[in-house]
């Protein structure tokens, strides 16, 4: 992506299940503000038949494939995909190798579209992990407590405590975040909390 110009380029993230959706819709729905969500993105760098889902399959075998479907289809099975990687660091990091400068080039795409608008919001929970903090002009992060996020994440996902903590541990830890951002957006509360902070922090610039 090209280096940040005079557009406000906001940085939205946070840890898994912080919130990051919620102070999305009201820069979206309140603010009118574009949004480009890296998560949005990621499935499609991953879409039935692509090229990164065919490698997919290749690396991971018929383990990740959707049931009733052939490797030639490439369609993934998405649970069975996070079965093995939110348990394995290494194949993790595989597959962010993979799909990271997929979505790189596709957030470069949208920006390129959008370089008339005074502000772009881009919705990236990995903003620090894959290092894409200094395409924004400021970074702001959804907060919360450790406890939260993970019965945030298990009611959300259906998923047991061990397969949400695995997921959880896959990204940098909230406090390693915190100093790297300029605003924090505390989620310990109820969500019509956040309206308030959020609208705060538009008018700080």
């Amino acid at each position: 992506m090209t280096p940040v110009s005079a557009q406000r380029r906001i940085g939205l993230t946070g840890g898994i299940a912080s919130g990051k959706s919620s102070v999305a819709r009201l820069l979206a729905q309140d603010h009118g503000l574009p949004l480009l969500d890296a998560d949005v993105e990621a499935r499609q760098a991953l879409a039935a038949g692509s090229p990164a889902a065919r490698a997919v399959v290749e690396h991971f075998g018929s383990a990740v494939l959707a049931p009733g479907t052939t490797p030639a289809a490439a369609v993934l099975n998405r649970a069975a995909l996070g079965q093995i990687v939110f348990h394995d660091r290494q194949q993790l990091a595989w597959l962010e190798q993979l799909v990271h400068p997929i979505v790189r080039a596709r957030l470069a795409q949208q920006l390129q579209a959008l370089a008339e608008a005074p502000v772009v919001v881009l919705v990236v929970p990995l903003l620090f992990e894959a290092g894409l903090q200094d395409q924004c002009s400021e970074v702001w992060l959804v907060d919360c407590d450790p406890q939260q996020q993970l019965a945030r994440l298990m009611a959300r996902d259906g998923l047991s405590a061990g397969d949400a903590q695995a997921r959880i541990d896959a990204q940098w830890p909230m406090a390693r975040k915190r100093p790297l951002a300029q605003v924090l957006l505390d989620n310990r509360g109820q969500p019509d909390a956040l309206r308030a902070q959020v609208a705060q922090a538009l008018g700080q610039r």
